[in-house]
């Protein structure tokens, strides 16, 4: 989980991914480039990431092809109910245990087939401990209260959750994204690595849970959903550590980093002038994104053609810096850039990005770093 870092996090950022850290709405998926360069480059090396969406690993799993999503130290699944750590999603068997108390997914699907209302989600959303149904807005209320009593008459200790209009989750009591937060913050001081600070993030109703937790920072996005914006008004317009943020999604991420005061809130993608974008203690990770937000605006024609350009990004990168390749060859870096300065423009009128994951370095002498990371381009027309 935290095992990259040997201390307290600076910053865990718990985010909502569907209308929340994704913009839909958004072709260009700019405000989500946004988020990365500014994570990339000033927290990936001190702070936690976790995505907590409603999506199963499947439909997760085609979201992160699909947009150029990060990779999360932490994935909270199918609405609070499955938690990995890393890249390869190695499942909390302890959480798992937990949730299967007073909980019986057979009398679960009996139940729900008595009520017409409600129709089944695909396959991939049917989670062991979630059951996942569709349900017209006006017949939400009364077949929640009806089935919840039901359950409740068979044994079970059940929450049902009605979010985005139409999706309804049938889940163990102890389950749900906010659950799920507070079983991460407890584990995480057993460890001696409580967060600083964390700051929740949501657009719908099955992330109210999150903002519910204590010490928690919570913002709501400006796009957020009626019955999230229900729940604000009924249960915390008065909670000065709630945000109902003026900006769509990531960039209200964002906007709330900086509303809290939990760190830098600038993005690199942000700033005109990258050779101003300092910080004051070195971070290869922060020199790393700047360099290649150069090389992007170059191949864009969005920095002037000229040899003070070409300067620029080798002043970012020692003279003796060396690109390692994954096929292992390696390169001096600045023969890298000499040989890229004849496409410039190549990419004028794309939509070519350019963004890093999983930046993370280590001093390896005096004066030398050993920086690793993942490069991803994108070239539509």
């Amino acid at each position: 989980m935290a095992a990259r870092l040997g201390f307290p996090p600076r910053l865990m950022i718990v985010s909502d991914l569907d209308h929340t850290m994704v913009d839909h709405h958004d072709p260009e998926n700019l405000s989500l480039l946004r988020f990365n360069a500014l994570w990339e480059s000033n927290y990936r090396h001190d702070s936690l990431l976790v995505f907590s969406t409603g999506r199963s690993p499947t439909l997760y799993k085609e979201l992160r092809k699909e947009k150029p999503l990060l990779t999360p130290d932490i994935t909270i699944m199918s609405v609070g109910t499955e938690i990995t750590y890393g890249e390869r999603m190695v499942p909390d068997n302890g959480w798992e245990n937990f949730l299967n108390e007073k909980w019986n997914r057979d009398i679960v699907v009996e139940e729900s087939t008595r009520f017409p209302q409600l129709s089944l989600q695909s396959v991939t959303e049917q989670r062991p401990h979630k059951v996942s149904f569709y349900v017209q807005k006006g017949e939400s209320e009364a077949v929640t209260k009806s089935l919840y009593e039901r359950l409740t008459n068979r044994g079970l200790d059940v929450k049902i959750i009605y979010s985005g209009g139409m999706d309804l989750d049938i889940l163990p009591q102890g389950a749900g994204k906010g659950q799920a937060l507070a079983y991460l913050l407890k584990k995480l001081k057993g460890e001696e690595k409580l967060p600083l600070n964390t700051l929740a993030c949501g657009d719908s109703g099955n992330d109210a849970e999150l903002f519910s937790i204590a010490d928690v920072h919570g913002v709501m996005v400006s796009n957020a959903q009626e019955e999230l914006l229900k729940w604000y008004a009924e249960n915390a317009k008065d909670n000065p550590k709630i945000f109902h943020a003026s900006e769509r999604c990531a960039s209200g991420i964002i906007q709330a980093v900086g509303y809290f005061g939990l760190g830098p809130n600038t993005s690199p993608r942000d700033v005109d002038d990258l050779s101003t974008c300092k910080l004051d203690i070195f971070n290869p990770g922060h020199e790393l994104v700047l360099f290649y937000l150069l090389y992007e605006r170059w191949h864009r024609a969005e920095v002037e053609q000229s040899s003070d350009t070409i300067e620029s990004m080798k002043k970012i990168n020692s003279h003796n810096g060396v690109l390692i390749h994954p096929s292992g060859v390696e390169l001096p870096l600045h023969e890298c850039i000499d040989a890229f300065a004849a496409f410039y423009g190549d990419k004028k009128g794309k939509q070519f990005r350019v963004w890093l994951d999983r930046v993370s370095s280590t001093k390896i002498s005096a004066n030398a770093w050993l920086v690793k990371f993942d490069k991803w381009e994108t070239s539509g027309l």
